[in-house]
């Protein structure tokens, strides 16, 4: 570990210090993606496009939910919104708080999703449950399917279905190597599990075999306008793939222009990465505000002396995602939407 890295997890430099060498850390990545394309992006997404299909569905699941979703509910509730969308936010307006952006990113999502009730719909990747409940909420027509990875995420949802008597909604726990899909859905949704995903036609052939005639599948993926690449556990620099994104991977805005799938891309928009920077900010304010409660969680998560360099690495990691998202005013990386018809 360098000692840069060793200092910033203990506490030791101040916030304006660790954005500093994350956002040329950014500057980096950004500029190593354009010496690797050599001008040409359309023969390097095609050849990331190729190391796709030489991989599984998944490379390290398990890798995923220990980093991520195995930390238990209760961190989550002090860290993100009242919704729990551990997933980009959409802010209408620059004061909008994290519930009202959690809100309005969910209410775009069905939309540009084109849910209507009764719909049957299957989602992949439910996280804590933010969009499986509100659609269970909002369109109590529609059985729907959600897909986690997470034991603890699918006892928070159960709970949370009971809890508001809700019956519509069945949440399933699967690797997504083996996810076999069951039944016929009408709208497959997929918010942030994409990106870590390796074999994106595999996996869309697989949602193409329980799909209706007409049906449609949104994704939802956080990306770069034109660069793609995978994240790296080379070494102990490569800090976000180590802790946080093992076998993860940027997709591109363009990727559907080389992706052989039985669906045909519809509607693609991109979302500026400053939606993005502001809900991690939002997530970096809570871990501040909420301190005291979340530092005994994180003991019995991480043990006592792992701690506190836990909770700098979950502030390190909403910097970066801060200062990722944010760059060159959210134009390079942001949120990716795309909408495909059977």
């Amino acid at each position: 570990m360098s000692l840069a890295i060793d200092l910033a997890e203990r506490g030791i430099f101040p916030e304006s210090v660790i954005r500093f060498g994350v956002h040329g850390q950014v500057r980096e990545r950004l500029q190593e993606s354009e010496d690797q394309s050599a001008g040409n992006h359309a023969t390097a997404l095609h050849r990331f496009v190729e190391s796709l299909r030489e991989s599984p569905i998944a490379e390290v699941p398990e890798l995923a939910n220990e980093q991520h979703y195995e930390v238990p509910a209760n961190f989550f509730g002090y860290v993100l919104g009242k919704h729990r969308k551990y997933s980009s936010c959409f802010y209408q307006n620059p004061d909008d708080t994290l519930d009202q952006a959690e809100a309005t990113m969910l209410q775009l999502t069905c939309e540009r999703a084109q849910i209507e009730d009764g719909m049957r719909i299957l989602e992949l990747g439910c996280g804590w449950g933010s969009l499986s409940l509100w659609l269970a909420e909002h369109f109590p027509k529609s059985p729907i399917l959600s897909v986690s990875n997470s034991a603890s995420q699918k006892a928070w949802i159960d709970g949370q279905a009971a809890e508001r008597n809700l019956t519509n909604l069945q949440v399933q726990t699967c690797d997504m190597n083996d996810f076999q899909p069951q039944g016929e859905f009408d709208r497959v949704v997929s918010v942030e599990m994409f990106e870590h995903m390796k074999n994106w036609e595999l996996l869309i052939s697989k949602l193409d075999g329980v799909m209706t005639d007409g049906a449609k599948l949104f994704l939802h993926v956080f990306s770069h306008r034109i660069h793609a690449y995978h994240f790296l556990k080379e070494n102990d620099d490569e800090w976000m793939a180590k802790h946080f994104f093992s076998g993860g991977m940027m997709p591109s805005h363009q990727i559907f222009d080389c992706l052989q799938t039985p669906l045909s891309l519809e509607s693609s928009w991109f979302v500026n990465g400053t939606h993005y920077q502001k809900t991690s900010d939002h997530w970096l304010e809570n871990m501040s505000k909420y301190r005291s409660e979340i530092m005994p969680i994180l003991e019995n998560t991480y043990g006592h002396r792992e701690a506190r360099r836990w909770f700098h690495r979950w502030r390190i990691f909403f910097i970066a995602c801060s200062e990722l998202f944010g760059y060159q005013n959210g134009e390079q990386w942001g949120v990716s939407h795309f909408l495909l018809k059977k």
